[in-house]
């Protein structure tokens, strides 16, 4: 089996149906095409209303304090974190995981009810769908952080509100800091609109390196997972996505090297 094939195995897609399709989309099947050559995405209208992000941003959560913490005191201060309310029907706080010298950081939108009971992000379902995504793109993930935006669960799964997300945003801003990764892949449309303080479709943001936070670490968008698993047939367009990190990736080594 060729490197190709067992990529779009760990994805789940079928060889057969990259034959029959290959003709119309070319570049969701050709290997490493540089990210120039990548076609843009056709927009894809959003599932729901997105948060206000202006709303987001305007809630004060903890600050200047955070800006010096280390991974130990940062992880214990959100154990103990009452700022939003989601303590009061939480069963645990899920700080993230995976490696602390990250190249890529993989950032969703919060916890659900597998991840609320097992402390770590995505492990159910969409998890095991997210760890074939990665692995399909040449990212392990013991090699990758993985982290939510809120880092608590909402009830019942509900999107997260515009005063959680300001709340719990300054702990992943830390996060991120201590990692300083090469790059983050927003899995989802509402990690994405919050990452970004944006309310362009999904659909739109694909396809195109943007920047995240102060220091301006790039990020690229791809769907969630559990989108995946209700519309599998969009696994073609993450698969798109994934070769579009990889080559990004090595565009950024290379042009720290020199």
């Amino acid at each position: 089996m060729n490197r190709r094939a067992q990529y779009l195995e760990a994805l789940g897609i079928d060889t057969w149906s990259l034959r029959t399709r290959a003709a119309a989309e070319p570049a969701q099947i050709e290997p490493d095409p540089p990210p120039e050559l990548i076609p843009t995405p056709t927009a894809q209208a959003p599932a729901a209303a997105a948060p206000s992000v202006a709303r987001t941003m305007s809630t004060e959560g903890p600050s200047e304090p955070l800006l010096a913490m280390a991974w130990e005191p940062l992880a214990a201060t959100v154990r103990a974190c009452q700022l939003c309310g989601l303590q009061t029907s939480r069963t645990q706080t899920v700080f993230g995981v995976g490696n602390r010298q990250a190249e890529l950081l993989v950032v969703g939108e919060a916890p659900g009810a597998d991840e609320d009971q097992q402390g770590e992000p995505f492990v159910g379902r969409a998890g095991q769908l997210l760890n074939s995504m990665l692995r399909a793109g040449g990212f392990p993930r013991e090699t990758v952080y993985i982290a939510n935006i809120l880092k608590c669960r909402p009830p019942n799964n509900r999107d997260p509100a515009p005063t959680e997300v300001a709340c719990c945003l300054p702990y992943l801003k830390q996060q991120t800091a201590l990692i300083a990764p090469r790059l983050m892949l927003a899995v989802g449309r509402i990690a994405a609109q919050n990452l970004l303080a944006t309310e362009t479709p999904i659909g739109k943001l694909r396809g195109a390196v943007h920047a995240f936070g102060e220091q301006r670490i790039p990020l690229i968008v791809t769907y969630h997972p559990a989108y995946l698993l209700r519309s599998p047939s969009e696994k073609r367009r993450v698969w798109t996505d994934l070769k579009f990190v990889r080559n990004e990736l090595a565009r950024l080594r290379q042009q720290a090297s020199r």
